[in-house]
């Protein structure tokens, strides 16, 4: 099978005979050490062992990858695929998971339990999918790759890079879907601006940040992932976000296009979230408070992101008053150093 695939696309090499059998030997070798992953991995989830067709074609050359993908059983819902997932293969803890679904991680430990008690409850027997079956894990694979890469653009940024690496092959592995482009593009076009994020250990926001210390390179390779996400006619919310991400590298800033794709992104994936950016842009466009109406109508009130936008529209406003509290609700929420002390510098500023 790889020969037929690959010969008449590369050339038949010097040796088909030796070619042939070291090629037998790497998969043979890949197999085990995936098997023995996967076996090292299960009793996380506190189920039997993998079951797998030993007349099986492998479809999918990267270990990490094959694992996310069996790990991903379509018998959960989405969001407990995910955070399994997550769990048990992505290197997060149950606190960042909770974190990246905006819930409290006493919650989020129940969630995974639960999870963990409905797969072992059905006998569910994990094994590699084949490759009909992949389509159908697809979105809970890019969740699970995204929020990976969002953990590493926190701070870790070793999970940054293997969040890119997991969606390069994912690209080579399902060429004919726009959102695998889409979300790669995504994350080379955020990756790009990963050394101007910081300094000094103090976190920069995206106006302030020298553009000559991005990397243009990536932001090259985005835009022909994206370019080749919109020639698949992508339009879902990883490709949306791509073209976001992509006017912010662009100066000057696109805002009312910017507004417009947030628009679209609530309508093909509604959250309080999406709308919180929308409105960020939103005051960009009209004012701040066409922005701060938008803001005051989310149900948003744990999480810090929602209070720092309220704060820095009131301080636009000259509503001081109004903006330190909404600054001090802020740093009441937020868990991470560098974005304490940002907030600290905000609220001092007011102050000033």
């Amino acid at each position: 099978m790889i020969a037929a695939e690959r010969w008449p696309r590369e050339g038949t090499p010097t040796n088909p005979a030796a070619w042939l059998v070291t090629t037998a030997r790497n998969r043979a070798i890949n197999r085990i050490r995936r098997d023995r992953t996967l076996q090292a991995k299960l009793p996380l989830l506190e189920l039997p062992p993998a079951v797998e067709d030993g007349d099986e074609e492998m479809t999918i050359a990267d270990e990490r990858l094959e694992l996310i993908f069996t790990c991903c059983h379509p018998a959960l819902a989405l969001e407990a695929q995910v955070a399994l997932t997550l769990r048990t293969l992505g290197g997060l803890t149950t606190g960042e998971i909770a974190r990246a679904f905006l819930v409290a991680e006493p919650t989020m430990a129940q969630r995974l339990v639960r999870a963990k008690r409905k797969l072992k409850a059905a006998g569910i027997p994990f094994r590699v999918p084949a490759g009909a079956e992949l389509p159908d894990r697809l979105v809970a694979v890019l969740a699970v790759v995204y929020l990976i890469f969002n953990e590493g653009y926190g701070g870790r940024g070793e999970l940054a890079t293997e969040a890119i690496r997991l969606g390069r092959a994912l690209s080579e592995l399902m060429a004919d879907e726009p959102e695998v482009h889409g979300l790669l593009a995504l994350m080379l076009f955020h990756d790009s601006r990963r050394d101007a994020r910081f300094r000094n250990g103090d976190l920069v926001l995206l106006a302030d940040q020298d553009r000559e210390a991005w990397d243009t390179t990536e932001i090259e390779e985005g835009r022909a992932v994206l370019d080749r996400a919109l020639e698949l006619r992508g339009r879902g919310p990883y490709a949306i976000q791509a073209e976001i991400a992509e006017l912010h590298t662009e100066a000057p800033t696109d805002w009312s296009r910017i507004e417009t794709l947030y628009g679209e992104l609530a309508r093909v994936a509604p959250s309080p979230v999406v709308e919180l950016n929308r409105a960020i842009a939103l005051a960009e466009v009209r004012g701040p408070q066409d922005g701060l109406k938008l803001l005051d109508a989310l149900e948003l009130e744990h999480l810090h992101y929602l209070h720092a936008a309220r704060g820095e529209l009131l301080g636009r406003l000259e509503r001081h008053e109004e903006a330190r509290k909404a600054y001090g609700r802020a740093l009441a929420l937020v868990s991470t150093d560098p974005e304490r002390r940002l907030l600290a510098r905000r609220l001092a500023e007011l102050s000033e």
